[in-house]
């Protein structure tokens, strides 16, 4: 369906999208997941308390060249909400498994708040599958709530105690009622907030919104998933995989300082000043982050030695065809058989 633009609350035109649920192999719960475009995968991870339908507007500016995939983390969105205890280690394996699932090679994140823990951590641990990774108010190392704005700094430590957390957030749903209004600029219209507010209707679905706070590891708790932050930072500080920064000012995760460290200490990246913007930096600049994406992807798909140069220069077709450039490939298939167009429009 047609969805607002940042600026005007207008209606957006949007080219096709498919909508598809896919059960994990090893655990019997389904993630719904939104797919628009061919070629190599582009996956997008959102963070808390999201869905998909946070990357609505800068798909589309990817899909024109590329295979864009932005899933509903389990118990999020219109995925499954079973009963689990929604730690890390759940949704990593659950997203490790969706990518199994769908048979994802070379896969290029697209990460943010939640979306980075998962995302670096994936990296991290399958490399090999991993060709770059875009990110934005993201956790770059781990946390300490000295590096928070004074409002943060002030809440977190109440929402990670019992029974404070649970009657604030899964109770009173503040996150999204409070927390998203506040971390974004612009002002949301009512078809907007009503979609956020769509997939956590009840105290129930909203178990995961509520312990994503306890899983962030702060000041070196949880132990474990300190650890697993701080295994994947140390990594990002010698890998020589593409990374794009897309840095917003003030910033809540990524603040002046840590925009500082980020450009220090890790190598291959590419730094963008995006301006103004807090933490739901997709509803503020949704049109840049899209270009901005598309140009590092261009530049970084061409400049590495796979996929072949016959690929190569498919994905620069597609970049000059969504640019209203006519070129003359006649030997060249955009989409081959095994590549079906998507069927209907969702979101």
């Amino acid at each position: 369906a047609d969805q607002p633009t940042a600026k005007s609350g207008r209606p957006r035109c949007r080219s096709p999208a498919r909508s598809r649920s896919h059960p994990n192999t090893c655990m019997c719960s389904a993630r719904r997941c939104v797919e628009e475009g061919v070629g190599e995968p582009i996956l997008f991870l959102h963070g808390n308390p999201m869905s998909c339908y946070l990357w609505r507007n800068i798909i589309p500016h990817v899909a024109k060249v590329w295979r864009a995939i932005a899933v509903d983390l389990i118990g999020m969105g219109k995925s499954d909400k079973p009963d689990i205890g929604y730690h890390y280690d759940d949704h990593s394996r659950y997203v490790e498994g969706f990518v199994e699932a769908l048979g994802l090679k070379d896969i290029t994140l697209v990460i943010q708040d939640w979306g980075s823990l998962i995302g670096f951590r994936y990296a991290h641990e399958h490399e090999a599958n991993v060709r770059g990774i875009a990110f934005m108010e993201a956790s770059v190392r781990p946390l300490n709530f000295k590096d928070m704005p004074l409002d943060t700094r002030i809440m977190l430590p109440v929402v990670r105690t019992f029974p404070f957390g649970y009657l604030l957030i899964q109770v009173g749903n503040i996150f999204l009622s409070k927390l998203l209004p506040e971390m974004t600029p612009r002002k949301l219209t009512k078809e907007e907030i009503a979609a956020y507010h769509a997939p956590f209707p009840t105290i129930k679905s909203r178990k995961s919104v509520t312990q994503f706070p306890l899983e962030v590891p702060f000041s070196g708790k949880p132990a474990a998933n300190h650890a697993t932050v701080a295994g994947y930072s140390e990594w990002l500080k010698v890998t020589q995989m593409p990374k794009l920064f897309l840095n917003f000012s003030p910033g809540v995760l990524i603040n002046k300082g840590m925009a500082e460290w980020i450009e220090k200490s890790l190598p291959n990246l590419t730094t963008v000043d995006c301006g103004a913007g807090k933490h739901f930096v997709q509803e503020d600049a949704p049109d840049l982050i899209g270009q901005k994406i598309v140009a590092w992807m261009s530049t970084q798909l061409s400049s590495q030695s796979e996929p072949s140069s016959r690929r190569i220069d498919m994905y620069k077709t597609r970049l000059w065809e969504a640019h209203g450039l006519h070129v003359a490939c006649p030997d060249l298939d955009l989409v081959s058989a095994t590549e079906s167009q998507p069927s209907h429009a969702i979101l």
